[in-house]
């Protein structure tokens, strides 16, 4: 399935790449006709939180400041950096993006994202204080309980279906995920 970032040249020599399945695989690569390079394109991690202030189950979401959905409102995630674990980048995103103080938890939704080649993977994570420093990428952070959250604003499919998860587990009573969702 071609996505949009294919390769169209070899980032190794600039080279205009082949599609072809090479030798011993058995997957369409980029392949490079002038160096041989064969590129491998592989899904992004997106790493976030599901910031709860336990004292009232108050959630934590945040307004984009930046493209795309500017405007609208998400959980603190981004793409995972390398040299970093899925729960530090999470954690790292979450500090960046609300300026949170938060006692990291553990993993509660993995949403595979096919269509874009993204995995996204959200954590629990306690608030210990519900003093935000919004960073450039959000225009604010808030709390918000269930009725309150702007449902016709939430940027992406992958924040509501966590946040759908976790109010679902908490009207049951039942644990805390995790849970593996596909987004069409």
């Amino acid at each position: 399935m071609p996505f949009p970032s294919r390769f169209k040249h070899c980032p190794n020599c600039g080279a205009a790449v082949d599609y072809r399945v090479p030798p011993d695989d058995n997957r369409e690569r980029a392949v490079c006709p002038g160096c041989g390079a064969i590129h491998y394109q592989n899904p992004l991690n997106v790493v976030g939180t599901l910031p709860v202030w336990e004292a009232d189950g108050r959630v934590l979401l945040c307004r984009r400041a930046i493209e795309p959905r500017h405007g609208l409102w998400t959980l603190p995630a981004g793409f995972m950096e390398l040299g970093e674990t899925t729960a530090g980048g999470a954690l790292r995103e979450t500090q960046e993006e609300a300026g949170a103080d938060v006692e990291m938890g553990p993993l509660y939704t993995l949403l595979n994202v096919v269509r874009v080649g993204q995995v996204h993977l959200f954590y629990r994570a306690r608030l210990r204080s519900t003093a935000f420093d919004p960073g450039p990428e959000s225009l604010e952070a808030r709390l918000f309980h269930e009725a309150e959250i702007p449902w016709d604003e939430i940027a992406f499919k992958t924040t509501r279906e966590t946040l759908h998860r976790f109010f679902d587990d908490r009207r049951r009573g039942q644990g805390f995920g995790p849970h593996e969702i596909d987004i069409a």
